[in-house]
């Protein structure tokens, strides 16, 4: 797959950007320097190779639940901006 200069000029519309002649041709020799090393990698026999979900061992990190004291009332109002009747206040959305 080779990119065009016309496929950059059409992403930098939709992107809303305003690239030069000389950007629209460096990003063009990119892209295609990019897709070039993604088909070379496509080459490689994969078919052994175990999917990976991420490169470190993953366990659960979440602690166990604990009942613990709650923090008093003032220390958690203590930075709002906005509070009524010993609550956060809040703009309304709709």
């Amino acid at each position: 797959m080779k990119v065009e200069i016309g496929e950059v000029e059409h992403v930098a519309h939709l992107a809303r950007l305003r690239l030069t002649e000389e950007e629209k041709e460096l990003f063009t020799d990119q892209l295609n320097a990019i897709l070039n090393y993604v088909e070379k990698l496509n080459e490689l026999d994969t078919s052994g190779v175990e999917a990976t979900f991420h490169v470190v061992p993953h366990h659960n990190t979440m602690r166990e639940d604990e009942v613990k004291e709650s923090f008093p009332q003032e220390v958690s109002l203590g930075n709002a901006p906005d509070r009524a009747q010993g609550c956060f206040r809040v703009p309304k959305i709709i």
